[in-house]
């Protein structure tokens, strides 16, 4: 299209190189002015640069809802912990029962965690449910990786599983460590 057509649109020329392309920047400005004095050579970039530029906005959104991504899940790590720890002090009574009737720590470990991660796994399947459903929005912030990756998927299930079985666990842990005795008399 002649440029007086469009003026709008501008030049470009690209040039390959086995070189720096920075350090022959230079060279070619006087090639260009060399057939044309009066023609201005404004804004060398790399190839590099202008792949940069073109990407700096999808990787910032992407960069921001990572960093949403992590700050739910430290979110939901304490809020679970906290639900499972209001349980077994709710449950305190119940548990030195259970303890007085034989129960071993382990046992009362496993029925603390149990509980806890019930809710959990019901909320990762309707979770993964929801993002299979979802992911057709996405994939326009996703490079090398298809929408419905199954190894992203499954890493995301079980990074989020081992997260929540942890939070469960430091109250799971503290059941465990309730006195039979003072759990009676606190009734």
């Amino acid at each position: 299209m002649p440029f007086l057509q469009n003026p709008l649109l501008g030049a470009s020329l690209l040039v390959r190189t086995a070189a720096d392309p920075v350090s022959i920047a230079r060279d070619v400005i006087a090639v260009v002015h060399q057939i044309d004095p009066q023609q201005p050579v404004a804004h060398v970039q790399t190839l590099k640069q202008v792949r940069d530029d073109s990407l700096a906005s999808p990787r910032l959104t992407a960069i921001l809802l990572s960093l949403f991504a992590v700050l739910a899940l430290v979110i939901t790590a304490a809020g679970i912990s906290g639900i499972v720890a209001l349980a077994v002090s709710q449950r305190t009574h119940e548990i030195g029962i259970r303890m007085v009737l034989g129960a071993t720590p382990a046992d009362v470990l496993r029925m603390v965690l149990r509980q806890g991660m019930a809710p959990v796994l019901i909320g990762l399947g309707l979770g993964v449910a929801g993002a299979l459903a979802l992911t057709r929005l996405m994939s326009s912030l996703l490079f090398d990786v298809e929408p419905a990756d199954p190894l992203t998927f499954v890493a995301s299930l079980l990074a989020a599983a081992v997260i929540a079985a942890v939070a469960c666990l430091w109250p799971a842990r503290r059941a465990t460590s309730i006195q039979p005795i003072v759990a009676l008399r606190a009734e």
